[in-house]
């Protein structure tokens, strides 16, 4: 008898860019010692290049590159086993490779480095689940080289998903950092939007902010929001997340209700200004160039159009195609 298929589940806010993966990222394999010499000279096997945050992407998405003469380097990572067919047919096993810069040479026509900023929008599930996991499991491996413990220099393990301390042997596993971000309406059906004091230009999205240790992700949606802004709100709603591995966060967006929406008032320290919009207000500053608001790669922008009810039209920007 077979197994049924399994039933996606999706969120309110939809399939979002950075949150579609088509890959068994092996649990069951990493534990094995022998891992990464078991599919070394796999004729399957491929490798995805990543050089500060970007990986090599083509015309055609993704590009997953055969195994190079030298192997696999001092720290591979096991990204795991495609489920469907991409840069590579279905059932390939992937491994992350980080090189100190980009490598030119591994780049030819049509193919360029890229970050996942640039490029995850336009990639399939599969090549934007593979680079979105190799950027988050890089950062960690970056800025995670030592035990926490006692110093001393950590050795990777477990197809690179652990790193021990071989002075104490601790295991040390890569750190996810969840972050709430709500869109806040109010009973004229309005939506507030902030402006970060460290964002470049009229640049205006929702609210979010870090989870704190002993709490829920309703009671931070409750805490950020009255800190960032003074407004009470209620009737958190969870609407769908996203990883966001800038370098380790995971965005876990909410909506909720406005209580006293005159109180709005902008914190100072991060948020420098609020504007409570309506739907033609948005509109109109928008399509005016007055503020700008995320990309689509992200979820606030998924937030804002889910309120809007629509796609929101941008400018093109000057000498865009």
């Amino acid at each position: 008898m077979t197994s049924p298929a399994p039933v996606a589940v999706v969120p309110p806010l939809g399939l979002l860019p950075l949150a579609r993966t088509a890959v068994d990222r092996g649990s069951d394999r990493r534990v094995a010692p022998d891992l990464f010499e078991s599919i070394l000279h796999a004729s399957s096997t491929r490798v995805l290049y990543l050089a500060g945050g970007r990986a090599l992407v083509g015309e055609d998405g993704l590009v997953l590159s055969t195994v190079g003469p030298e192997g696999f380097g001092p720290e591979p990572v096991y990204l795991g086993r495609t489920l469907v067919d991409g840069g590579a047919p279905a059932g390939t096993d992937v491994v992350l490779v980080t090189l100190p810069e980009p490598d030119e040479q591994l780049a030819g026509d049509g193919v360029r480095w890229a970050s996942v900023r640039d490029a995850a929008v336009s990639l399939s599930g599969l090549d934007s689940g593979l680079l979105v996991e190799a950027a988050a499991v890089a950062n960690w491996h970056a800025v995670h080289t030592h035990c926490p413990r006692c110093g001393k220099p950590t050795v990777p393990e477990q197809g690179g998903w652990v790193r021990r301390c071989p002075a104490d042997n601790s295991q040390h596993f890569p750190r996810t950092d969840p972050a709430i971000i709500v869109s806040i309406i109010d009973d004229e059906d309005r939506i507030l939007l902030g402006s970060a004091a460290a964002w470049p230009g009229p640049r205006y999205s929702t609210l979010a902010g870090f989870v704190e240790p002993g709490e829920s992700l309703e009671a931070a949606v409750l805490r950020e929001v009255e800190e960032e802004s003074g407004i009470t709100v209620t009737e958190p709603r969870y609407l769908g997340s996203q990883p966001w591995p800038f370098p380790c966060s995971l965005m876990l967006g909410f909506t909720a209700r406005a209580v006293n929406p005159g109180a709005a008032r902008a914190d100072g320290v991060e948020i420098e200004d609020l504007r409570w919009f309506t739907r033609a207000e948005l509109t109109a500053a928008v399509a005016a160039g007055e503020i700008t608001i995320p990309g689509r790669i992200s979820i606030a922008r998924n937030l804002i159009e889910r309120w809007y009810g629509g796609p929101i039209s941008e400018p093109e920007a000057p000498g865009a195609a």
